[in-house]
């Protein structure tokens, strides 16, 4: 609902309008120009669409085409007719403004920085490698305008902070923008070249193809997220107990990536690895996960397999990557008395040391049939108590600073009505099987 969307951030995307409707005047004159306007406009439409549905990204070599082609006014024109019909999401008009008005900005200053270069003259020559400087500046300051903008919506509309807003979008958006960019150079040199606009527009059909290619890329990646949910809703199915634990887990390992200024993929790849840090238990037979009494050293042992359990299940997915070895080394601890291998310090891998934190940290924030949630400050309290010799201190040092600023709003897991516990679970640890006891404090022996 459009009502949901922070005052703030609707005000942003009407200003941003009003500022794209100054840059449309005045309307280009020459037949020429509208000619080529609306060619392009129909084309970004078709394009854009097509984009979205089977391939994967945008279609921004017209745009960047028309910048490098058109007077400033002209080009803007190229891109409102694609974005304004363009599929969103609720809210659908106001989505549909917004990128309207801010491609029309950024193309809009393109053109500008284009022409202010010598562009329009070194393209009506073909004058290579002088057309290369206008052309990218034109790009760079198209990333710019996008970049600046989208930053803008994330701080009003979802209060992301300040630098993250800025150093995200525009970093990633660069070497696409760049090929696009050279394409629509390529299009704008044939355009002005005796061959016209029809030999331009060839240079679309390697575009679609690596397109195509890279949407494939993106559904398999897709197919491999779902094979990840499949499993945490395996393991949440036979352990009960712990129900939406991975999910949270996975949040949480994301706040602390973000903290620590984690690049976006790999913050991605480690909530995969909290999301699946559990998903050994798979292999733990179900009657000791849902044991009704103390645990013996035996039963023990075989729940502390799960890491290995859980490393072997994913070893076939490529793309987790970093998310294994904390899969393997979540349990592992500082001072080396964690398991499976007692690694010490830095030789337990950063993605794990990750885990442990938020694994421990929901585990105590959470309410389950057998112990009663704590308070975040408790949690956070009982984090720093055991920083140094089971958590690493950057970690935990990372954690609160991200729910200082952000909050966290832990869940009942369990099936059944929680109830009082008699003994909480081992402080800053992963809470005790169900039935397996009290278990001494967080300096002391761990739990699976």
């Amino acid at each position: 609902m459009e009502s949901a969307v922070p005052a703030r951030a609707r005000a942003y995307v009407v200003c941003t309008a009003l500022g794209a409707g100054l840059c449309l005047q005045p309307l280009p004159p020459a037949p020429a120009a509208r000619w080529a306007v609306v060619l392009l406009s129909a084309l970004y439409a078709g394009g854009e669409r097509l984009a979205r549905r089977r391939l994967a990204g945008t279609f921004h070599p017209l745009l960047l085409a028309g910048a490098f082609l058109l007077p400033p006014s002209a080009a803007a024109l190229v891109a409102l007719p694609g974005a304004l019909l363009s599929p969103a999401d609720r809210p659908v008009l106001l989505r549909r403004v917004w990128r309207a008005a801010q491609l029309t900005l950024g193309v809009w200053a393109a053109a500008r920085v284009h022409r202010a270069f010598g562009g329009r003259e070194a393209v009506a020559a073909a004058d290579f490698p002088r057309v290369l400087v206008p052309a990218g500046a034109a790009v760079l300051v198209f990333c710019l305008v996008l970049g600046a903008l989208d930053g803008g919506i994330l701080v009003l509309a979802e209060r992301v902070s300040v630098r993250r807003a800025w150093r995200g979008p525009f970093p990633r958006s660069l070497a696409p923008a760049a090929v696009h960019g050279l394409a629509g150079l390529m299009m704008a040199v044939l355009w002005r070249s005796p061959y016209g606009p029809v030999a331009a527009l060839l240079v679309l059909l390697p575009m679609c193809v690596s397109g195509w290619v890279f949407a494939q890329y993106h559904r398999e990646r897709a197919a491999h997220q779902a094979t990840i949910r499949a499993l945490v809703q395996a393991v949440d199915i036979k352990d009960a107990y712990t129900r939406g634990h991975s999910e949270r887990v996975g949040q949480a390992s994301m706040m602390i990536a973000r903290e620590l200024g984690m690049e976006d993929e790999r913050a991605e790849v480690l909530r995969f690895a909290g999301i699946l840090h559990d998903v050994g238990k798979l292999g733990v037979p179900t009657r000791l996960l849902r044991k009704d009494g103390p645990l013996t050293p035996e039963e023990r042992r075989v729940i502390e397999l799960h890491p290995e359990y859980g490393h072997e299940m994913v070893r076939g997915i490529g793309f987790l990557g970093e998310a294994r070895s904390a899969i393997l080394h979540h349990h592992e601890r500082l001072d080396g008395s964690g398991y499976p291998y007692g690694l010490v310090g830095s030789q337990i891998p950063e993605f794990a040391r990750v885990v442990a934190v938020a694994d421990a940290f929901d585990a105590m924030t959470s309410t389950r049939s057998y112990s009663r949630a704590r308070p975040v400050p408790a949690a956070l309290e009982e984090l720093r108590r055991c920083a140094g010799t089971q958590f690493d201190p950057a970690m935990v040092g990372a954690l609160a600073r991200a729910l200082e600023r952000r909050g966290w709003h832990p869940t009942v897991t369990a099936d059944e009505t929680p109830a009082p516990a008699t003994h909480s679970p081992a402080p800053g640890l992963q809470p005790p099987v169900p039935g397996a006891g009290p278990l001494p404090s967080a300096s002391g022996t761990h739990s699976p």
